[in-house]
């Protein structure tokens, strides 16, 4: 009858275990990611690729390379994420940890008084008259001994949780290289900066002598009655605004020299460079090869990758918590009411084993929902990879086609600048001459200035344009 009643009741386990198992969720969202890009940039088939370069060969100059070197040192929000590395380095350790046996170790001691009349104290009752030994009162206990539990990972839950941890401690790892690219082109495009800057303020400093020049002129005729004491104040005017405008330029370039101080991650300093040299720096072509290689060069959609990975297996592993967990527990050692009976074979030796099937029956609501929401986190994960994918490849066609223009603008304004710059002698010589307003050779000069700050700030909108091709590429971070 017992046998009958056994073979039931593990026939009923069975089929409630079946049905747990069987009854999944179905109305999830099922979609694939979408990694198709163009076959190439403006027809061009080239794969010889800039981002390939090394940081310290693509750039040139000692000062920057310097700067740049010790930023990836002593960046503080650098050495920030190289931690978050490490927190996920340590979270892979754990989930490994969660799929292999517990084993522990421990001894113990205790003493217990029972009641006389409770079952255990009437026993030893029974037992002292029987033996005519009389049991301890109180019983005092001694063990010591192995224990052993082990979640049996049969449906991968454990084992896809931890390579969950694996993928994101890999994307984390990416999250910190995409740091890198953008820390160099920070670098970079600030160092240019500065040097725009340097050279602004030299062109006005040089300018300001010119409208004093100019001013001396002013006068002399003044005094020859050629002009009235309206050119005179119109060319102060002039020269007071110019010197007001070049504090303006010290400021930024302080500003700038901080900014950049601030990224290599020490305290304010002058920034070493050779400024002179700007004008003449050359915006090498950049090869940006086919879109494709985005995939493997760019650190963000590397990164993206490895968490979708991440969340397809946090799929799978709550999915894994609606089937049955297998549980063995085990237990090895020796116990003793005397510690000189403690070691003794077989009296004292205690061993266990047990094995339990759990299925979730009651709290499935929440397992449902856990589910869900992995699931959505997956879809989540699977748009912001190809949205990183369409920014990335955006980027590269925006810099290059920034970079052809430019060029074209830059040869232009050299024209311009030379044909003002011959202009000034020509309007001065003219107004010496009687043959000129004062106001042409005012406007003149003001329009040369002009000129030739945006020429300035068009070279470094140049390089500028550089660094970040270079960045949109993927550059920097090998």
């Amino acid at each position: 009858m017992n046998d009958k009643i056994i073979v039931k009741w593990l026939g009923t386990t069975i089929v409630v275990f079946a049905l747990t198992a069987c009854s999944l969720p179905s109305f999830l969202v099922h979609r694939a990611e979408n990694k198709t890009v163009p076959l190439n940039y403006n027809n061009s088939k080239d794969t010889v690729n800039t981002a390939k370069t090394k940081w310290k060969d693509f750039f040139t100059d000692q000062n920057l390379i310097v700067l740049i070197d010790n930023a990836l040192k002593n960046n503080q929000e650098l050495n920030i994420i190289l931690q978050d590395i490490n927190i996920a380095k340590n979270e892979v350790r754990g989930r490994k940890g969660a799929y292999l046996p517990y084993v522990g170790i421990g001894v113990g001691s205790g003493v217990e008084k029972v009641g006389r009349y409770t079952s255990q104290g009437a026993s030893d009752a029974n037992t002292e008259i029987m033996t005519g030994k009389k049991f301890p009162d109180p019983l005092p206990n001694y063990l010591v001994g192995v224990n052993v539990s082990w979640e049996v990972d049969i449906w991968k839950k454990l084992r896809n949780s931890k390579n969950a941890a694996v993928s994101r401690y890999l994307a984390s790892v990416e999250g910190k290289n995409f740091m890198v690219t953008h820390l160099i082109a920070e670098i970079a495009n600030s160092y240019y900066e500065l040097m725009a800057l340097d050279n602004q303020l030299d062109i006005l400093q040089k300018n300001i002598e010119l409208y004093q020049n100019s001013l001396e002129i002013v006068k002399l005729e003044k005094q020859s009655a050629k002009v009235t004491e309206l050119a005179v104040r119109r060319f102060e005017a002039e020269v007071l605004k110019n010197q007001s405008r070049q504090f303006y330029i010290i400021q930024q370039i302080t500003e700038t020299e901080n900014r950049i101080n601030f990224l290599v991650g020490r305290f304010p300093q002058p920034v070493l460079r050779n400024s002179q040299a700007f004008i003449d720096l050359v915006s090498d072509t950049i090869r940006a090869g086919i879109p494709s290689q985005l995939l493997d060069n760019r650190p963000d959609i590397k990164q993206a990758e490895k968490e979708l990975v991440a969340t397809k297996l946090d799929v799978k592993a709550a999915k894994a918590n609606f089937y049955p967990t297998f549980m063995i527990t085990a237990g090895l050692g020796y116990g003793a009411f005397n510690p000189q009976y403690l070691i003794q074979t077989p009296q004292s030796l205690l061993y266990s084993i047990a094995g339990s099937l759990v299925a979730p029956l009651i709290n499935r609501s929440a397992i449902k929902a856990n589910y869900y929401s992995a699931n959505s986190r997956q879809i989540q994960a699977i748009y912001n990879y190809e949205r990183t994918i369409l920014t990335a490849h955006i980027e590269v066609v925006n810099q290059l086609s920034n970079m052809s223009n430019l060029k074209k603008s830059y040869d232009l304004k050299v024209k311009q600048v030379q044909a003002l710059t011959e202009s000034i002698d020509i309007s001065t010589v003219l107004f010496k001459s009687a043959r000129a307003d004062y106001m042409e050779v005012l406007l003149t000069q003001r329009d040369a200035l002009e000129s030739k700050f945006e020429l300035v700030e068009t070279k470094k909108q140049q390089m500028n344009a550089r660094v970040n091709i270079y960045k949109a590429l993927g550059g920097g971070w090998n």
